[in-house]
């Protein structure tokens, strides 16, 4: 679909959650607009909603309050079974724990969000082979999570966010588990797949981490700002 205007935008969003009797808020007032092939990073401390406001771009949760537009498109109030397919097919998640089963072959792995797909197998295994390629691990395809280091994890969940060519990769704290040498070595693969044209949501917590970002924002207790305000 042809894209006029930012490929994220997010409106007055508000979030809270029910804990017991208390309604503990979240999110205050956030607004963000995301041009497409953008590399953006949203740092804060722990506890103040990055988490919360990644799984409301990636139409995980919804917002008590606000609008949320992807690709022009107003998600907030869309059926789940609508959110659910636009989650599969145009956002790709890369999380902290990699999320790999242990039993599958990276190339399992990184096939399952085509699985769900009314896809051949052809064409799945040509999207496969182009993921695992761009993170350098065509040639590991064969072996399991348990058969490379952390930072081959990593990469290969990244492969896994791609195969389904979406519009926006949302990444979530995805070097918290790896050394500074292997963070780099991350990071350098976000970097050259957005100089290929994919946009980049990268959550983090680390300074060093967010100075990788094209345009980068700070979150403090619900609020958010650009970093340079």
């Amino acid at each position: 679909m042809e894209q006029n205007g930012p490929l994220v935008i997010l409106k007055g969003i508000y979030k809270s959650y029910s804990l017991g009797k208390q309604t503990v808020p979240v999110l205050f007032d956030v607004n963000l607009e995301i041009p497409g092939n953008t590399f953006a990073v949203i740092q804060g401390p722990s506890g103040s909603g990055k988490s919360t406001l990644l799984n409301i771009l990636g139409c995980i949760d919804r917002p008590d309050r606000g609008e949320y537009l992807l690709e022009g498109r107003a998600v907030t109030e869309l059926a789940s079974t609508r959110i659910a397919r636009i989650r599969n097919e145009k956002i790709g998640f890369v999380f902290q724990n990699f999320n790999l089963l242990p039993r599958m072959t990276l190339f399992n792995n990184v096939q399952l969000p085509l699985i769900y797909s009314d896809m051949g197998g052809k064409e799945r295994k040509i999207r496969v082979r182009e993921a695992l390629e761009k993170v350098g691990l065509w040639d590991r395809r064969d072996h399991r999570p348990n058969e490379i280091s952390g930072g081959q994890r990593q990469r290969a969940a990244i492969a896994r966010a791609l195969v389904t060519r979406p519009s926006l990769i949302l990444a979530d704290e995805p070097t918290g588990n790896l050394d500074s040498a292997t963070t780099r070595e991350v990071m350098e693969v976000f970097t050259r797949l957005h100089n290929e044209g994919n946009t980049i949501v990268l959550i983090t917590h680390e300074t060093d981490v967010a100075a990788y970002g094209q345009s980068c924002f700070k979150l403090v207790d619900g609020r958010l700002n650009r970093a340079d305000d």
